[in-house]
């Protein structure tokens, strides 16, 4: 009876330590990356059967007149939109219109090298169907880009080869675990003639086993024109129940209300692995939201810039404590001290 006893307390404690650790992720209340909206619905229009085709999100209830335009260029094989479809869904609430490019025919067509040109055929195609009075008009001059792993390689090529594909050049880049993995179209030998005025913040994770930090370090330290660009290490953190993992794929935000069918490997990736977390609300969606907050207007650029507290935080975990903090590297000239980590 004794052991059965102790055996059922065991149980309960257990119980009671698990309940406690578990972590729920919620975004912050205000501020970048916050679950403070503009509208309430997401408008899609799919125009994406060609390689060079594109799906268009705009955002309603209300409609704008018009709207600032964020190009989001997907990953290898991530034309299932998706895959990042909460990320899309908070950029359009927040006011954006989105262009998520598909570039690729399927994993195998077309090669790499035609990446690029396929992405801003989409662009022209996108901005001249928004001349339409049916659309909402778009800023073309407020235009950013968001790339995760080879769209973050697509993204530094466009950004410095606007003029020759003939598109906006962007104002704000970020680059989300950028790389090509085995592949090399459309890396550049350096990038050291981006703009100077080009704001770009360049986030990877520290267990990335598929592209690792190579191609986003090259990028960071080759393209010192870049007077604001700052390089971001997201960390693994035991500290909750599950854990924030580090790796190649964080920027996932799955939304079933973006699927368009496709069930190649990496959408069946996504539906396997990905998780809305902290890494999400306070990284990714955070770092976004204020770098074009901070290239528009001037605002919350202490969120995207400069190894400041508000940069480097998490969020809370459940017993109280920071999560662990972002690893920001700075351009050598701004180095400031680091971090304590957690």
């Amino acid at each position: 009876m004794k052991n059965n006893i102790l055996v059922l307390t065991l149980i309960l404690n257990s119980s009671v330590l698990f309940s406690q650790t578990k972590f729920n992720p919620t975004q912050p209340n205000e501020g970048p990356g916050s679950s403070v909206y503009l509208h309430e619905k997401v408008i899609q229009h799919d125009f994406a059967q060609s390689p060079d085709g594109f799906w268009l999100y705009e955002p309603s209830s209300p409609r704008p007149d018009s709207a600032n335009v964020v190009v989001f260029n997907h990953g290898y094989g991530g034309y299932n939109p998706m895959i990042y479809g909460q990320w899309i869904k908070h950029l359009v609430r927040k006011g954006n219109i989105v262009i998520f490019p598909r570039y690729q025919k399927n994993v195998y067509s077309p090669k790499p090298s035609k990446f690029s040109t396929n992405v801003s055929q989409a662009i022209r195609d996108a901005l001249k169907k928004m001349k339409n009075n049916n659309f909402i008009k778009p800023k073309i001059k407020n235009l950013a880009m968001v790339g995760h792993s080879y769209g973050g390689v697509i993204t530094a090529d466009l950004a410095i080869n606007y003029e020759k594909h003939n598109i906006p050049k962007p104002i704000a880049i970020l680059l989300c675990s950028p790389g090509s993995g085995p592949f090399n179209g459309g890396i550049l030998d350096n990038y050291k003639t981006m703009a100077s005025d080009i704001k770009m913040v360049i986030m990877v994770a520290e267990n990335d086993r598929i592209v690792g930090e190579k191609f986003g370090e090259k990028v960071f330290k080759t393209a010192t024109n870049v007077i604001q660009r700052n390089y971001i290490r997201q960390l693994h953190d035991n500290s909750t129940t599950p854990p924030h993992r580090a790796g190649h794929n964080e920027s996932y935000a799955l939304d079933m209300d973006f699927d368009n069918g496709v069930r190649n490997a990496t959408a069946r990736r996504s539906l396997r692995k990905a998780i809305t977390n902290n890494v999400d609300y306070y990284g990714y969606w955070k770092i976004f939201d204020a770098l074009l907050n901070c290239s528009r207007k001037g605002e919350n650029c202490e969120y995207a810039f400069g190894n400041t507290p508000e940069q480097r935080f998490l969020g809370i975990n459940s017993n109280g404590l920071p999560l662990r903090e972002l690893e920001i590297i700075l351009p050598k000239k701004e180095l400031k001290p680091a971090a304590v980590s957690q």
